[in-house]
């Protein structure tokens, strides 16, 4: 069961980085017509080449759920998906801002079970504020977490894809906040999976 459960995991990631692709090509690929009355945007809406575009009214707000920024490190949430088998699967990108190669130590597990799963997403919770609930991260038998490991690091300037999952909040909850180790709360919205 947890071989299933990892497998879907891996293709949900990978759905969302071939949508995101797919969204990011489309966007570039667009033509502007190159008429002087249009308004400049502001330096909010406008992304330097090779990153995501940040959420806006007018941006793809259906692609960034969640943008949370400590200490030059910016965590997006792209995806938050209540899976049939009980979980929910949480995925993003996390940029390296900082002046050398981030070996995201700060994020690991309190919990002894975890210790072994150091620069990874282990340290990350949902918290359900209206039913009072905090979840933490999956592990397999072996206290491995159902997450990404940043191994080596993420060099200066880079952008690197993660996931975690979660056992699911009650049907009914749709809401939730995600933290992650020094970095603010998120508040993101949980969809249906298929």
């Amino acid at each position: 069961m947890n071989l299933r459960r990892t497998t879907t995991a891996r293709r949900a990631l990978a759905a969302v980085a071939i949508t995101t692709g797919l969204v990011l090509s489309a966007t570039g690929c667009g033509g502007g017509d190159d008429k002087g009355d249009e308004a400049p945007k502001s330096s909010s809406q406008q992304s330097d080449a090779g990153d995501k575009p940040k959420a806006s009214p007018s941006a793809d707000t259906e692609q960034t759920l969640a943008e949370v920024k400590n200490n030059g490190i910016t965590l997006t949430v792209t995806s938050a998906k209540r899976d049939q088998g009980g979980y929910v699967t949480v995925s993003g990108t996390v940029t390296n801002g900082t002046s050398g190669i981030w070996l995201a130590t700060e994020w690991k597990s309190d919990e002894s079970e975890l210790q072994g799963n150091a620069a990874s997403m282990a340290g990350a919770s949902l918290v359900d504020q209206a039913g009072k609930k905090r979840y933490l991260v999956l592990r397999d038998t072996q206290g491995r977490c159902l997450c990404t490991k940043f191994q080596g690091g993420i060099d200066q300037g880079k952008t690197s894809d993660w996931f975690v999952q979660f056992p699911a909040p009650p049907e009914g909850t749709t809401s939730v906040q995600l933290q992650v180790p020094t970095m603010p709360p998120a508040s993101i919205d949980i969809t249906e999976g298929e």
